[in-house]
């Protein structure tokens, strides 16, 4: 595909634009810090005028979310963006979306809490996002992007995923990469899709059919025990053909190396910086970034730490990602945790010392 000019724009701004030329159908969110510039960059943007795409500001973060379930229900490429506080308002909703299988794409671009909390950058909702926040056993795939590039690109990964399999995507942004500034380059403008085209690749859709009851009816209601077991047993299904073929991850430096970093968004920029100041003192670091949260990326993970002596974890949080990883490696390498709260974002020489000051053998390469 093509792609325009070089142009200079925040995360958030390159995510709005990227859903423009993906040829989306729908946006309703509302403001919230650090992602408010999702919904006013579409604002600016006016797409309803070249392209016909709906943005409509809702009243909550939960008439958002609904809007959305119902938009998706009609077969339509629509979405939402939000920041902590917000994404747990809208957990019901996905709940919802889920279970009536429907695809989607939601964007929380994460700050600190809990509560309210502060408007600064926070990784503390792994849990929510990656666990499943709302009720029953269901899963969202979700992309961790760690540039500007990745927050537009990821648009129309999210969007390819969610329809290939029927289910939420979300990027899973923290509050620095939504709201830095780099270079991204926007693929060329992709027509909405037909009403045939809908109709095509989503047979199941509700059609809306006039003075007749709809062909399709979305729902996440099913009071027979045996069927609602049923729907979730295919559920498991899918994810599972999701966690074989969807793991995506990053892997630098990791042939050779002695300590193994996992990070993930605006932390693995942080570490990649640590791990050149690592070099130059003779520690040899790698480091995995997981690009999908959720599926897990064990297999990577797996292979980088087969010969390492120690793995650290980073993250803007008290330790959430750290629990995959010591599933994955069953604890069979020494994995500890370094992290930052309240909005508070490491240097690179404080990641460094973190991983120095954990493995004994390391204390005299300060």
């Amino acid at each position: 595909m093509s792609k325009d000019k070089v142009t200079l724009m925040k995360g958030n701004e390159a995510l709005a634009m990227a859903a423009i030329r993906y040829g989306a159908d729908g946006y309703f969110g509302y403001p919230i810090t650090p992602q408010s510039e999702v919904l006013e960059c579409l604002e600016a943007e006016m797409p309803w005028e070249s392209t016909g795409m709906v943005v409509l500001q809702a009243e909550s973060e939960v008439a958002a979310i609904n809007m959305v379930y119902a938009g998706a229900s009609c077969g339509k490429a629509v979405f939402t963006s939000t920041s902590s506080p917000g994404f747990s308002l809208m957990q019901e909703g996905m709940s919802y979306m889920a279970a009536s299988e429907v695809p989607a794409l939601v964007i929380n671009v994460m700050r600190g809490g809990p509560g309210l909390g502060t408007i600064h950058p926070s990784q503390a909702d792994y849990f929510q996002a990656c666990k499943g926040g709302g009720h029953g056993d269901y899963h969202a795939i979700v992309l961790a992007p760690s540039s500007v590039q990745e927050m537009a690109d990821f648009v129309g990964l999210g969007w390819d995923l969610a329809f290939k399999y029927r289910c939420v995507s979300l990027i899973l942004a923290d509050g620095l990469v939504g709201q830095m500034m780099e270079k991204v380059t926007l693929a060329e403008q992709r027509p909405r899709r037909t009403e045939q085209q809908i109709r095509e690749q989503c047979p199941w859709a509700v059609n809306g059919r006039q003075g007749m009851r709809p062909k399709n009816i979305v729902t996440s209601l099913e009071l027979d025990d045996d069927k609602m077991e049923a729907n979730n047993l295919r559920f498991q299904a899918t994810y599972r053909v999701i966690e074989a073929n969807e793991q995506r991850a990053e892997t630098v430096n990791v042939d050779g190396c002695d300590y193994l970093m996992v990070a993930f968004g605006s932390m693995a920029r942080i570490c990649m910086k640590a791990i050149e100041i690592a070099a130059e003192r003779g520690i040899k670091v790698g480091l995995v970034r997981p690009i999908t949260l959720w599926p897990f990326p064990v297999d990577k993970l797996r292979d980088a730490a087969r010969s390492v002596k120690g793995i650290l974890v980073p993250e803007l949080s008290a330790g959430q990602m750290i629990e995959d990883v010591r599933l994955a490696l069953d604890c069979v390498v020494p994995v500890v945790h370094y992290g930052r709260m309240g909005g508070n974002v490491p240097t690179p020489d404080e990641i460094l010392n973190a991983l120095t000051n954990s493995f004994p053998e390391l204390q005299n390469s300060k």
